[in-house]
């Protein structure tokens, strides 16, 4: 009789294992913080003022924009190398403009992992006039290595995350911050800072707005 309970006990325990692994894998946000100093603060709040007319005691921001980036790096590793600087080095087309590294919020694997690089609401410059209210999501591929079916999983399951905690009004592909120049969002005060982008992918984009449908977002602006 002992045995015969025992045994029934390791079936449900196996069974109550196998369908725990079957069910959807939870959200999950890994820390994975890059540099942020003084140096970086200062840089930041430079960026701010110089670039956007913000004169802030702190380099925050509040979200309005989540931006949809890849690297053109296939690695992780090799990303959070070149964010993790405070300072920008060897690309004068930006350096020009600011010594401040270029960096986002989020770095998202090609499996899906997603890693939070620096808080949601801390300033960081991945999107010309449009950093003091955007959030940017890199992913890791690029022309050669298109975005991944679960980088786009991670990118919906990331940006309801944020569309609950901030009043999120766009999504955007970065080719596509340049339509905002005509909007009350744009705060580059150079009108001849800009840079021609074509990440992270049309498609990409198509397939992720046709997945967050239901949010409502706002279109973006005719250009």
């Amino acid at each position: 009789m002992r045995l015969k309970k025992q045994s029934i006990f390791w079936i449900l325990t196996i069974a109550s294992f196998s369908f725990s692994c079957s069910s959807k894998s939870t959200f999950r946000i890994f820390e994975k913080p890059i540099t942020w100093n003084e140096e970086r603060e200062n840089l930041s709040l430079q960026y701010m003022k110089v670039r956007h007319g913000l004169d802030q005691e702190k380099a925050v921001i509040d979200p309005k924009i989540v931006v949809v980036h890849w690297t053109a790096v296939n690695s992780i590793e090799s990303t959070f190398d070149i964010f993790d600087s405070p300072t920008l080095g060897g690309r004068e087309d930006l350096s020009d403009a600011s010594n401040l590294n270029v960096s986002s919020q989020f770095l998202i694997d090609r499996d899906g992992t997603i890693f939070r690089l620096l808080p949601e609401t801390t300033f960081a410059r991945h999107t010309i006039g449009l950093n003091y209210a955007a959030i940017g999501i890199e992913n890791i591929g690029g022309t050669n290595d298109p975005l991944t079916k679960e980088q786009l999983k991670a990118n919906e399951m990331l940006i309801r995350h944020l569309k609950k905690k901030y009043a999120i009004d766009y999504v955007i592909g970065h080719y596509e911050y340049q339509n905002f120049q005509n909007t009350d969002l744009w705060k580059e005060l150079d009108p001849d800072y800009r840079t021609v982008k074509t990440d992270p992918g049309k498609q990409f984009m198509e397939n992720l707005r046709k997945n967050l449908a239901d949010l409502n977002l706002k279109p973006v602006p005719s250009f």
